[in-house]
């Protein structure tokens, strides 16, 4: 993703340049709320993600971790 022209926001669900106006197309899961946020919001790279019993924590190698309690999503 070293290639990104974008300048962001982007979506943490697609990895979408929303300051592109890219179209985004929410899967099931992602509607629901259930699925974790695999792309860092601030620079569109693809994170590591773990998803427990009790919510999910993902890493960017950029931005640092990042978790559903901090996000409000658990």
């Amino acid at each position: 993703m070293a290639g990104r022209k974008g300048a962001g926001p982007w979506d943490p669900y697609t990895g979408a340049d929303l300051g592109e106006g890219e179209w985004i197309e929410y899967s099931p899961a992602q509607k629901a709320g259930l699925d974790a946020p695999r792309f860092c919001p601030e620079c569109g790279r693809r994170r590591v993600v773990q998803v427990t019993p009790h919510g999910w924590t993902a890493v960017c190698s950029r931005h640092g971790e990042t978790d559903s309690a901090v996000a409000d999503l658990r």
